[in-house]
């Protein structure tokens, strides 16, 4: 079946139809991993982006039932070079085209993804539509510059979770699987779900954390209500400015409670402490890009998923920036200088993907046992 993948620019390609037929718009975006296409799937902050895989050769180790970050895709549309239809993998159960298809994603392949990738990073992210249905580019084009734009919108509400629920699943086994963490939790943390994925819900299960995960609009005085230890501000799609209720709430938490944040987490709090965003013109995605830790040379190669940035600039001097990405210089990290709080741009828990910043994980425990000891202390 044929399919075009038209730009709001006026740039059209020309492929093949991959997963469920239709049309489907969103902001077209590039993620430069090699492996881990599944939890890019399922990784619920690519909410209204069509992603296109940069390595030429998708879906060789097919689909399982254990490598998802949330209950299902949620990205716009997917777009590749070549899937694969004879995955090879001992834990595959489908094919992506047949994972495409059931959860009704529609995709492209057998386009220059190269071309694709080098016009975005010439002329910017931008609005663009797939379509097996109309095949008129003239058409498609249209309806591409009508389509809404990323920015301003509140992507948050379309991906956190209706109500509470409580989370004790640990890493992945290579026998057993997913299992519940060893020994009783030591700290009582609640994660606010703006698009959370499993695998941070995991690590910090592993760190020896009770989680209860919230939804998006919970106010401060509910979680606080809960008496936690800790409480966490998860990653997410879209534009952070408009996530106003947030905002307000991570104003009224700090200094209460230990607050650590991840990716969308990373940017609501630096808008609480008086930041600003701006778009970033293709943003950073994929799983190899190098940070700079501190004012010293010591560098981690870390996994990103984000189209806007933090403004270094608007950082009041509260806070002290801790992370730097070589790439760009745009601002990776945040700590604040008096208050139990921080925060990171990527991805500590990358699956799959680099290790290097684990060490996120233990210094958000240490954050917490300091403050319980000043707590006990009187």
């Amino acid at each position: 079946m044929k399919a075009i993948l038209a730009l709001a620019d006026g740039r059209v390609f020309y492929g093949k139809a991959v997963g469920t037929p239709g049309e489907i718009t969103g902001e077209v975006v590039f993620n430069t991993s090699m492996t881990g296409y599944q939890e890019i799937l399922t990784d619920p902050s690519y909410a209204g982006e069509i992603v296109s895989m940069t390595y030429p050769l998708i879906g060789n180790y097919g689909i399982n039932l254990e490598d998802v970050e949330s209950d299902r895709p949620h990205l716009a549309g997917f777009v590749v070079k070549e899937a694969s239809d004879f995955p090879s993998n001992w834990r595959s159960k489908m094919s992506l085209d047949a994972y495409l298809k059931e959860n009704g994603i529609v995709g492209i392949q057998d386009i220059d993804t190269r071309a694709l990738v080098r016009h975005i990073r010439d002329k910017g992210a931008q609005t663009g539509i797939i379509s097996t249905v109309d095949l008129d580019p003239e058409s498609l084009v249209r309806k591409a510059r009508q389509a809404p734009s990323i920015v301003g919108r509140d992507l948050v509400q379309d991906v956190t979770c209706k109500e509470p629920y409580h989370w004790s699943e640990g890493p992945w086994d290579l026998v057993k699987g997913y299992q519940p963490a060893a020994g009783k939790p030591r700290y009582k943390v609640v994660a606010y779900d703006f698009g959370i994925k499993r695998n941070i819900l995991r690590n910090l299960v592993a760190a020896g954390c009770d989680v209860t995960v919230v939804p998006a609009k919970t106010s401060a005085e509910e979680v606080l209500a809960m008496n936690p230890d800790g409480v966490f501000l998860s990653n997410g799609p879209g534009d952070p400015e408009p996530i106003t209720y947030a905002q307000e709430n991570i104003r009224k938490l700090l200094g209460k409670t230990p607050l650590f944040g991840i990716c969308l987490g990373h940017q609501l709090l630096s808008i609480a402490l008086g930041g600003k965003t701006y778009k970033l013109k293709f943003g950073h995605r994929g799983g190899n890009q190098p940070v700079r830790r501190g004012d010293g040379h010591q560098v981690e190669i870390t996994a990103q998923n984000h189209g806007f940035a933090v403004d270094a600039a608007t950082i009041s001097d509260e806070a002290v920036l801790t992370h730097i990405n070589l790439n760009d210089n745009t601002l990776e990290g945040l700590s604040h200088k008096k208050l139990p709080a921080f925060s990171v741009q990527y991805h500590p828990e990358a699956s799959p993907g680099p290790h290097d910043a684990r060490y996120l994980f233990d210094q958000f425990i240490d954050l917490m046992e300091k403050e319980k000891g000043v707590t006990s202390d009187g």
